[in-house]
C-alpha cells in the first residue's frame, strides 16, 4: 500500500491546530463534495478529505498517526510496523459528527486504525458503514521462520496452510507469496490481509505470521543489533593494528585501540539489522577474543620470554 499524507491532503503544516484542521477541512469538503463539484476525480478528492479529516481530526488518531514520524512521503510504498496492533492499545478514539457518505476508508487507514480504535461517539458515517459490513472471519496467526539475511535485505517466501473451507468443512492446503520487510526483527509481525479463516457470505479475516529469525553462524542477534567475535593476537591487541570484520553486507576493515582487552566490543555503527519506520538501524559489535598462538615456534617461545622478563605487567 502507500503512504497518505494527510496534512499534505489537507493542505496544512503538522504544527496545524486544532482549529486550523477543522476550516482547512470545512473549505475543501465545500470545494469537491459530489453534490456540488461534478468535475473528473472530485469524488475521490472528497474521499482524501474526509479520511484526512477522520484522523487529523481526532486527538487520539492525530498522536498514533503523528508516531509514524515526518520522514514519509505521499505514495511511498508503506508497511505498518512490527507489532502495530499493539501500540496505544487499549485507547479508544472518538469518531469525528461529520456525516461523510458512502465510501469506505482506504487500506493505508485501515491498516492504522482497522483494529486499534473503537468509536465512542458514532456519526450517521460510522453507522451506515457498520451496518452495511457483511461477516468477517476469524483472524489466524502462524509463525515463519527467516535467516538474517532475509531480514537484512527483504526477501519473498512461500509458504503453505491449511484453512477450514466453511462450506464443507474440510481443510484446504494453499500456498501464499510473503513478502519480508527489509529490517524486521525476530519476533515482528506481517499481516497478510484477506489470508485468514473464510467465512460464508462475508470476508476471510486476516494471517499474522510472526517471524522468528533463525540462529548464524557468525552473527548473534541482540533486538536490531548484531554480535560477532573478532579474534585478535595478542600483538595486535596490545600494539593496535588495522584488521578485516565481517559484516552481513561484506567485509569492512577496523581499527583496533593500542591497549584492547579480550572482551572489549568495538561498534560498527549502522551495520546492524536496517532501519524501518520508527526503528533506527542497529548496530554491529565486533566482541574482543584474544588468541594465543598454539604451538609455539621455537623463535616465538624466545621472544615471550624475552618480553615477560622484561614486563612488569601483573594481570592480577
Amino acid at each position: 500500500m502507500q503512504y497518505k499524507d494527510y496534512y499534505q491532503i489537507l493542505g496544512v503544516p503538522r504544527t496545524a491546530t486544532a482549529d486550523d484542521i477543522r476550516k482547512a477541512y470545512r473549505r475543501l469538503a465545500r470545494q469537491y463534495h459530489p453534490d456540488v463539484n461534478k468535475s473528473p476525480g472530485a469524488e475521490a478528492k472528497f474521499k482524501d478529505i474526509t479520511e484526512a479529516y477522520e484522523v487529523l481530526g481526532d486527538p487520539k488518531k492525530r498522536e498514533r498517526y503523528d508516531t509514524l514520524g515526518a520522514n514519509w512521503q505521499a505514495g511511498q510504498d508503506f508497511t505498518p510496523p512490527p507489532g502495530w496492533e499493539s501500540v496505544f492499545s487499549g485507547q479508544r478514539g472518538r469518531t469525528t459528527t461529520a456525516d461523510f457518505g458512502e465510501f469506505g476508508f482506504s487500506d493505508f487507514f485501515e491498516s492504522l486504525f482497522g483494529s486499534g480504535f473503537a468509536a465512542e461517539e458514532e456519526s450517521p458515517f460510522t453507522r451506515r458503514r457498520r451496518s452495511s459490513r457483511t461477516a468477517r472471519g476469524e483472524d489466524l496467526s502462524s509463525d515463519i521462520t527467516i535467516s538474517l539475511e532475509d531480514s537484512f535485505h527483504g526477501s519473498h517466501k512461500t509458504i503453505s496452510l491449511q484453512t477450514v473451507d466453511p462450506s464443507t468443512g474440510r481443510s484446504t492446503p494453499h500456498h501464499l507469496d510473503v513478502k519480508i520487510p527489509r529490517g524486521i526483527a525476530d519476533g515482528g509481525r506481517i499481516r497478510l490481509r484477506g489470508q485468514g479463516q473464510p467465512v460464508p457470505g462475508g470476508t476471510p479475516g486476516d494471517l499474522y505470521l510472526t517471524v522468528h529469525i533463525a540462529p548464524h553462524p557468525v552473527f548473534r542477534l541482540n533486538g536490531r543489533d548484531l554480535e560477532t567475535d573478532l579474534l585478535l593476537a595478542p600483538w595486535e591487541a596490545a600494539l593496535g593494528a588495522r584488521v578485516p570484520v565481517r559484516t552481513v553486507e561484506g567485509t569492512v576493515a577496523l581499527s583496533i585501540p593500542p591497549g584492547t582487552s579480550s572482551g572489549t566490543r568495538l561498534r560498527l555503527r549502522g551495520k546492524g539489522l536496517p532501519a524501518m519506520p520508527n526503528e533506527p538501524a542497529g548496530d554491529l559489535y565486533a566482541v574482543v577474543k584474544i588468541v594465543v598462538p598454539h604451538p609455539l615456534t621455537a623463535e616465538e617461545q624466545r621472544l615471550f620470554s624475552e618480553l615477560a622478563r622484561a614486563s612488569r605487567f601483573n594481570p592480577r
